[in-house]
């Protein structure tokens, strides 16, 4: 019988080893919300579709790691910059690098498409913020005014305005056609790290290190509210499509507010973690973490999500009346206007101050000289931009809900370790015929394992004892030993699912023992064996295999050093039976299922043994 599905609030949806070395950016794609971009120390962006297991495109060019990414409105562009301060724009559906844009002097900490023209905002930690035209090449404007890092950019859903949040605790407003400051916001007493822009009003939502979310009125330029929690820095915020309420990321939990008065509508458990965005697609809110090499998404299910209402799901509770419901098509500020074909080049005007404009020849400026238009012939744009062969979109633009997985109690259970044996019960109900088999004839099939079952079982619990008595008398690679000696690959999976608990009792030692036995495991044809075998590699290869690779490489020591000749040594031995492993690793990483999606995530990790 099938198990009912009930229907929850959040879960965790897939979890993908991005890179070979640590994550240092992500973004997701606000148009079809499965779209998933990472940036990373391996100096590549890598390409995802949410809840897919396999890389769509590894972009390269850059030579220092990945520190901002972004997707454009479309999801046809992608920009990146590096940490030496460069920034690269790739054709997504060509997978071919158009522009290359330099002139920071610093990390790149922010990026942001302009909704409707071909332009790129950037922010850096050289205080300065960059708007790009990628069409020629060339920097439009500088804007100057933060003294600390830029930590994020967006601009105005009309597409006039730039926002920038900065490690000064304050946010700016840019006049892009101006190329000046229109306003300060400050008040925040920490690190600003995210500002979004209302969808429809003049509304601009900014979050802090300070734990507090503020909202600001772009028409008074003045706070609207302050929302402040006991609880984590704010990573991420997002405004609901209709502009109801504001989603706010937490490291724990998501929480939905209202602001005029301020309210937390609802607060909703997720342990993502470092959240980096938010995205929303379906009724569904996706949200993508990040933690070393690891990229784990999220769904919460705004179904069942307060977005209205008194606000007593949250810690900010009082007796004010609450205001009364705006009507459909009016707003209590002005709305947005927007252009109803796409803008052109931001209109320059002159200014008093030459210094608060951006001058491409100015003396100050030489290294941009480089990034000036190199097109003369504006028919040449079509050529340059627009891909020569048309590919299927992955993900497609349309796309249904994630399902929510089971409940807990609505799984049949198995247990694992038996695996072998329960077959032995199921065998010959296997073969009977289609017609239904009543319950005296079920049990007499049941009974006719018991017994061979109990043997099996008492002889597994009379083996881990002796491993349990050598784990409280001797070292666990004494333990280890005596499990490998029983021979008993049900033993070792037992044993090992306590040791992935504990990260700290893995040594190079443990090591050169477990390696053959986790080979052994891969290959298993119980599915339990092989996940336990997948988990164990997966540590190994994330705390070890860098101090193996860097040991092998290091020049011979002068002199006798006992020591460091038998690490050595341990080291040579894991490195050859990585090596066996990854053969194995490299066959199976075509399987399709959760244990395929184990295997290329390894299949990543093992690519220095290529």
């Amino acid at each position: 019988m099938a198990a009912s599905v009930a229907t929850k609030t959040s879960w965790k949806l897939q979890e993908i080893t991005a890179h070979s070395s640590n994550v240092s950016s992500l973004v997701l794609g606000k148009s079809s919300g499965r779209l998933l971009a990472t940036g990373g120390e391996d100096c590549r962006v890598n390409i995802w579709s949410v809840n897919k297991p396999n890389c769509i495109i590894s972009l390269t060019g850059h030579t220092t790691p990945v520190e901002s990414v972004r997707i454009n409105t479309n999801e046809e562009l992608i920009v990146a910059g590096s940490q030496s301060g460069s920034i690269r724009v790739w054709d997504l559906e060509a997978a071919k690098i158009l522009r290359t844009l330099m002139g920071h002097k610093a990390n790149i900490c922010s990026l942001d498409f302009h909704p409707f023209g071909s332009f790129v905002a950037s922010g850096s930690l050289d205080t300065n913020v960059k708007l790009w035209d990628v069409r020629r090449k060339g920097c439009v404007f500088r804007y100057k005014g933060h003294t600390q890092a830029v930590r994020c950019l967006r601009f105005s859903p009309d597409g006039k305005w730039l926002a920038s949040a900065s490690d000064d605790h304050s946010v700016k407003l840019w006049d892009l056609a101006a190329g000046k400051i229109m306003f300060e916001f400050t008040g925040h007493t920490g690190p600003v790290n995210v500002v979004e822009f209302h969808p429809n009003e003049y509304l601009l939502a900014s979050g802090s290190a300070d734990r507090t979310v503020r909202f600001w009125d772009l028409e008074k330029f003045q706070v609207v509210s302050c929302i402040e929690e006991e609880a984590t820095p704010v990573r991420c915020v997002l405004f609901n499509p209709d502009g109801c309420c504001l989603y706010s990321g937490y490291q724990d939990s998501l929480r939905v507010y209202g602001w005029e008065p301020e309210r937390c509508f609802d607060v909703v458990l997720v342990t993502w973690g470092k959240v980096a965005d938010l995205s929303i697609c379906n009724n569904q809110l996706i949200g993508v973490s990040v933690s070393q090499s690891t990229v784990s998404s999220f769904v919460v299910d705004l179904s069942r999500v307060t977005k209205s209402g008194s606000g007593l799901h949250g810690p900010i509770k009082d007796d004010r009346p609450l205001a009364q419901p705006t009507p459909t098509g009016s707003s209590l500020r002005r709305i947005y206007d927007r252009p109803s074909t796409t803008c052109s080049k931001p209109q320059r005007v002159k200014h008093n101050s030459e210094s608060e404009r951006r001058s491409p020849s100015s003396e100050d400026d030489r290294d941009e000289k480089e990034s000036k238009a190199e097109i003369q012939n504006p028919e040449d744009y079509k050529e340059i931009f627009q891909p020569k062969n048309s590919i299927t979109r992955t993900p497609p633009r349309k796309s249904e809900p994630f399902p929510a997985p089971p409940e807990d109690g609505d799984i049949l259970l198995c247990c694992h370790q038996s695996a072998g044996v329960f077959s032995l019960y199921l065998q010959a109900v296997k073969n009977q015929s289609q017609c239904e088999i009543v319950d005296e004839e079920a049990m007499s099939q049941i009974r006719k394992g018991h017994e061979t079952m109990c043997v099996v079982l008492t002889s597994r619990h009379k083996n881990l004892d002796t491993v349990r008595a050598m784990w409280t008398t001797g070292d666990i690679k004494t333990s280890v030993d005596s499990a490998v000696a029983i021979n008993d690959l049900s033993v070792i999976v037992d044993l090992l699912n306590i040791v992935n608990q504990k990260a700290s009792l893995w040594k190079l030692d443990l090591c050169t023992i477990i390696l053959p036995q986790i080979e052994k495991l891969l290959q298993s044809k119980y599915e339990s064996y092989v996940q336990t075998g997948c988990t164990s590699l997966k540590l190994i290869l994330q705390r070890f295999l860098p101090l193996i690779t860097d040991i092998l490489a290091a020049p011979p020591s002068v002199g006798v050093d006992i020591t460091r000749e038998e690490r050595l040594h341990k080291c040579k031995l894991c490195y050859k039976q990585l090596k066996n492993i990854s053969n194995i690793i490299k066959n199976k990483s075509g399987l399709s299922g959760r244990h395929g999606s184990a295997f290329r995530e390894l299949h990543l990790l093992m690519a220095v043994f290529e």
